[in-house]
């Protein structure tokens, strides 16, 4: 985070998907107008949130098992502990993050985590994944791009409508990432819920913040070129490596781990 850059203005005129997530996962650092788009969706979406959430503790916590030291997170939301960096460094206590978000809350929440936080080993950046270039030169201050880096996109492509290029933008950030790097991303599907695309695509039309949902063939070619890990691609309850999964629920996500060649 650069030292000495003003803080921007918190827009509490309108909605913003990390606020609105932070209401569905029952956190307090939302507004009115957050609320107000949640509450418009069904009550399953509360549910679903937080078993995409649990998909990236397991997903980060098998990553950091495999040897993984650097961490990329981008579109990382309002701190809900554990936090990325707290299940990456339980595990390998040198293990470096750098966190992007484009809401100005989530970095004001960030200066305060990174107090906490071992010192120089976790960084934050406000940017936007439309502006992967940006990201990626910040990233390089802090992780070490000869080296293999997890890449976490939770929750976060279904924002980018087809015409801002989610696929380049994904291509982009894996281009720059060297062989034996990961690839978590998870991403909401009408597929498990059809009967809720209606009031779902109203409610965030309406608090006007783009949402793409797509289906699974859709959601693959964000893996294109990679190697997808076992269990492939598949909805976020049925993601689990190092002990059986549970009795499946909906999720309404599609969630996948794969390895950059």
């Amino acid at each position: 985070m650069t030292v000495g850059t003003p803080k921007p203005r918190i827009d509490t005129s309108k909605p913003h998907p990390a606020r609105v997530y932070d209401w569905l996962l029952g956190g307090k650092d939302n507004y009115a107008v957050d609320q107000e788009v949640g509450q418009r969706m069904p009550e399953e979406a509360k549910g679903n949130a937080l078993r995409n959430r649990a998909f990236m503790r397991r997903a980060t916590a098998w990553v950091a098992r495999q040897g993984i030291d650097q961490f990329l997170d981008i579109g990382t939301g309002i701190p809900t502990e554990p936090n990325l960096h707290q299940i990456a460094q339980e595990i390998t206590p040198a293990a470096r993050v750098v966190y992007t978000d484009n809401d100005p809350i989530v970095l004001r929440h960030a200066e305060a985590l990174l107090v906490s936080a071992p010192g120089g080993r976790t960084d934050y950046i406000q940017a936007d994944v439309r502006r992967p270039e940006v990201i990626l030169e910040h990233a390089r201050t802090l992780l070490d791009f000869r080296r293999p880096i997890a890449l976490s996109l939770i929750a976060l492509m279904h924002f980018i409508p087809d015409g801002e290029d989610p696929y380049g933008i994904t291509r982009t950030l894996v281009d720059a990432l060297p062989s034996g790097s990961y690839l978590l991303l998870s991403h909401t599907t009408f597929d498990e819920h059809p009967q809720y695309e209606e009031v779902v695509t109203k409610a965030y039309k309406e608090g006007e913040i783009p949402l793409r949902m797509r289906n699974r063939a859709e959601v693959g070619r964000f893996f294109d070129g990679l190697d997808l890990v076992d269990p492939g691609l598949v909805t976020a309850t049925h993601w689990y490596q190092d002990e059986p999964a549970p009795a499946a629920e909906l999720s309404g996500f599609y969630v996948g781990v794969a390895r950059v060649r």
